[in-house]
Protein backbone atom coordinates (compact mmCIF):
# COMPACT_ATOMS: atom_id res chain seq x y z
CA UNK A 1 0.00 0.00 0.00
CA UNK A 2 2.99 2.61 1.01
CA UNK A 3 4.63 1.78 -2.77
CA UNK A 4 1.57 1.87 -4.63
CA UNK A 5 0.25 5.62 -2.44
CA UNK A 6 4.31 6.50 -3.08
CA UNK A 7 3.15 6.28 -7.14
CA UNK A 8 -0.41 7.92 -6.73
CA UNK A 9 1.90 11.08 -5.22
CA UNK A 10 4.55 10.51 -8.16
CA UNK A 11 1.95 10.95 -10.87
CA UNK A 12 0.62 14.01 -9.02
CA UNK A 13 3.46 15.67 -8.98
CA UNK A 14 4.73 14.58 -12.46
CA UNK A 15 1.32 16.13 -13.66
CA UNK A 16 1.95 19.42 -11.22
CA UNK A 17 -0.96 18.51 -9.47
CA UNK A 18 -0.85 20.28 -6.21
CA UNK A 19 -2.24 18.57 -2.92
CA UNK A 20 -2.19 18.12 0.61
CA UNK A 21 -1.68 14.63 2.98
CA UNK A 22 -4.63 14.47 5.34
CA UNK A 23 -3.71 11.02 7.03
CA UNK A 24 -7.00 11.33 9.15
CA UNK A 25 -9.29 11.48 5.58
CA UNK A 26 -11.61 8.66 5.70
CA UNK A 27 -14.50 7.42 3.11
CA UNK A 28 -17.54 6.49 4.88
CA UNK A 29 -17.67 3.17 2.74
CA UNK A 30 -16.17 -0.05 4.27
CA UNK A 31 -15.28 -1.02 0.27
CA UNK A 32 -12.87 1.70 -0.35
CA UNK A 33 -8.99 0.64 -0.40
CA UNK A 34 -5.54 2.52 -1.19
CA UNK A 35 -5.95 6.00 -1.82
CA UNK A 36 -9.15 8.40 -0.87
CA UNK A 37 -9.08 12.01 -1.97
CA UNK A 38 -11.06 15.09 -1.68
CA UNK A 39 -11.04 18.21 -3.61
CA UNK A 40 -11.89 20.99 -1.18
CA UNK A 41 -12.36 24.56 -1.57
CA UNK A 42 -12.67 27.25 1.48
CA UNK A 43 -14.95 29.46 -0.91
CA UNK A 44 -17.72 27.73 0.59
CA UNK A 45 -17.66 28.09 4.20
CA UNK A 46 -17.59 24.86 6.40
CA UNK A 47 -18.82 22.99 3.60
CA UNK A 48 -16.16 22.76 1.38
CA UNK A 49 -15.94 19.58 -0.07
CA UNK A 50 -16.75 19.76 -3.82
CA UNK A 51 -15.95 16.49 -4.89
CA UNK A 52 -15.01 13.27 -3.07
CA UNK A 53 -13.97 9.34 -4.04
CA UNK A 54 -11.14 7.05 -3.56
CA UNK A 55 -9.88 3.55 -4.93
CA UNK A 56 -12.38 0.56 -4.16
CA UNK A 57 -10.54 -2.18 -6.44
CA UNK A 58 -12.56 -5.27 -4.77
CA UNK A 59 -16.19 -3.97 -5.37
CA UNK A 60 -17.08 -5.81 -8.21
CA UNK A 61 -16.10 -8.84 -6.45
CA UNK A 62 -17.75 -7.97 -3.33
CA UNK A 63 -21.20 -7.95 -5.45
CA UNK A 64 -20.45 -11.39 -7.15
CA UNK A 65 -17.87 -10.28 -10.32
CA UNK A 66 -15.10 -10.76 -11.06
CA UNK A 67 -11.71 -8.49 -9.60
CA UNK A 68 -11.25 -5.81 -11.68
CA UNK A 69 -9.79 -2.09 -10.13
CA UNK A 70 -11.93 0.53 -9.77
CA UNK A 71 -11.83 4.35 -8.85
CA UNK A 72 -15.17 6.22 -8.58
CA UNK A 73 -16.27 9.61 -7.17
CA UNK A 74 -19.57 11.45 -6.39
CA UNK A 75 -19.48 15.78 -6.91
CA UNK A 76 -21.93 18.15 -5.63
CA UNK A 77 -23.17 20.04 -8.81
CA UNK A 78 -24.73 22.76 -6.68
CA UNK A 79 -21.42 23.78 -4.77
CA UNK A 80 -19.64 23.57 -8.48
CA UNK A 81 -21.60 25.68 -9.52
CA UNK A 82 -21.61 27.87 -6.53
CA UNK A 83 -17.99 28.26 -7.50
CA UNK A 84 -18.44 29.62 -10.75
CA UNK A 85 -17.93 33.57 -11.00
CA UNK A 86 -20.65 33.89 -13.47
CA UNK A 87 -22.44 31.17 -15.56
CA UNK A 88 -21.08 30.40 -19.02
CA UNK A 89 -22.85 31.96 -21.67
CA UNK A 90 -25.04 29.03 -23.52
CA UNK A 91 -23.84 28.14 -27.01
CA UNK A 92 -25.96 29.54 -30.14
CA UNK A 93 -27.64 26.89 -31.57
CA UNK A 94 -27.88 26.44 -35.15
CA UNK A 95 -31.01 26.18 -37.41
CA UNK A 96 -31.99 23.37 -39.59
CA UNK A 97 -34.10 24.41 -41.92
CA UNK A 98 -35.70 21.46 -44.85
CA UNK A 99 -37.72 22.26 -47.17
CA UNK A 100 -39.62 19.54 -48.56
CA UNK A 101 -40.13 15.75 -47.34
CA UNK A 102 -37.07 14.88 -49.46
CA UNK A 103 -35.17 17.44 -47.03
CA UNK A 104 -36.80 16.86 -43.77
CA UNK A 105 -35.68 13.09 -43.71
CA UNK A 106 -32.29 14.29 -44.56
CA UNK A 107 -32.08 16.70 -42.19
CA UNK A 108 -33.12 14.40 -39.35
CA UNK A 109 -29.51 12.54 -40.04
CA UNK A 110 -27.85 15.53 -40.96
CA UNK A 111 -29.10 17.27 -37.21
CA UNK A 112 -27.55 13.90 -35.66
CA UNK A 113 -24.50 13.98 -37.36
CA UNK A 114 -23.81 17.68 -36.54
CA UNK A 115 -24.74 17.17 -32.91
CA UNK A 116 -21.93 14.50 -32.66
CA UNK A 117 -19.40 17.19 -33.85
CA UNK A 118 -20.40 19.11 -30.64
CA UNK A 119 -22.85 21.75 -32.58
CA UNK A 120 -26.48 22.56 -30.77
CA UNK A 121 -28.65 21.94 -33.78
CA UNK A 122 -32.80 22.74 -33.52
CA UNK A 123 -34.66 21.57 -36.74
CA UNK A 124 -37.49 24.17 -37.89
CA UNK A 125 -40.15 21.90 -39.63
CA UNK A 126 -43.67 24.26 -39.23
CA UNK A 127 -44.59 27.49 -41.22
CA UNK A 128 -43.14 28.88 -44.85
CA UNK A 129 -39.41 29.24 -45.57
CA UNK A 130 -39.65 33.33 -44.04
CA UNK A 131 -41.59 32.46 -40.77
CA UNK A 132 -39.03 29.34 -39.90
CA UNK A 133 -35.84 31.95 -40.37
CA UNK A 134 -37.69 34.00 -38.02
CA UNK A 135 -38.36 31.80 -35.60
CA UNK A 136 -34.83 31.05 -35.96
CA UNK A 137 -33.99 34.71 -35.40
CA UNK A 138 -35.99 34.71 -31.99
CA UNK A 139 -34.24 31.99 -30.62
CA UNK A 140 -30.91 33.90 -31.37
CA UNK A 141 -29.65 31.44 -34.06
CA UNK A 142 -25.54 32.05 -34.84
CA UNK A 143 -26.64 30.18 -38.37
CA UNK A 144 -29.63 28.81 -40.52
CA UNK A 145 -28.61 25.46 -42.73
CA UNK A 146 -31.43 25.48 -45.67
CA UNK A 147 -31.51 22.70 -47.33
CA UNK A 148 -34.18 21.98 -50.43
CA UNK A 149 -34.69 20.44 -53.81
CA UNK A 150 -32.12 22.44 -54.89
CA UNK A 151 -29.73 21.98 -52.21
CA UNK A 152 -30.12 18.38 -52.13
CA UNK A 153 -29.42 18.14 -55.84
CA UNK A 154 -26.07 20.01 -55.78
CA UNK A 155 -25.43 17.83 -52.51
CA UNK A 156 -24.89 21.31 -50.72
CA UNK A 157 -26.23 23.49 -47.64
CA UNK A 158 -27.17 27.03 -47.64
CA UNK A 159 -25.59 28.33 -44.76
CA UNK A 160 -27.11 31.91 -43.52
CA UNK A 161 -25.08 33.46 -40.87
CA UNK A 162 -27.43 35.99 -39.36
CA UNK A 163 -24.39 38.06 -37.09
CA UNK A 164 -23.45 39.22 -40.51
CA UNK A 165 -26.39 38.59 -42.88
CA UNK A 166 -24.15 36.68 -45.74
CA UNK A 167 -25.33 33.84 -46.99
CA UNK A 168 -23.31 31.42 -49.06
CA UNK A 169 -23.76 27.57 -50.63
CA UNK A 170 -21.37 24.96 -48.84
CA UNK A 171 -20.60 21.38 -50.07
CA UNK A 172 -21.70 19.04 -47.88
CA UNK A 173 -18.52 17.07 -47.56
CA UNK A 174 -16.95 20.66 -46.61
CA UNK A 175 -19.76 21.35 -44.09
CA UNK A 176 -18.64 20.11 -40.94
CA UNK A 177 -14.53 21.92 -41.55
CA UNK A 178 -17.05 24.77 -41.99
CA UNK A 179 -18.76 24.43 -38.92
CA UNK A 180 -15.59 24.08 -36.79
CA UNK A 181 -15.45 27.78 -36.60
CA UNK A 182 -18.88 28.57 -34.60
CA UNK A 183 -17.94 25.92 -32.05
Amino acid sequence: SRDFFAKVLGGLSALGIRYTLNERLVRGLDYYCHTAFEFTTTALGAQGTVMAGGRYDGLVEMMGGPQIPGIGWGAGIERLGMLLAQAPDAAKPIALVPAGEAAEAYCLKLAETLRQAGHRIDLFYRGNMGRRLKRADKIAARLALIVGDDELAKSAVTVRDFATGQQQSVDLTALLQHLKAYL
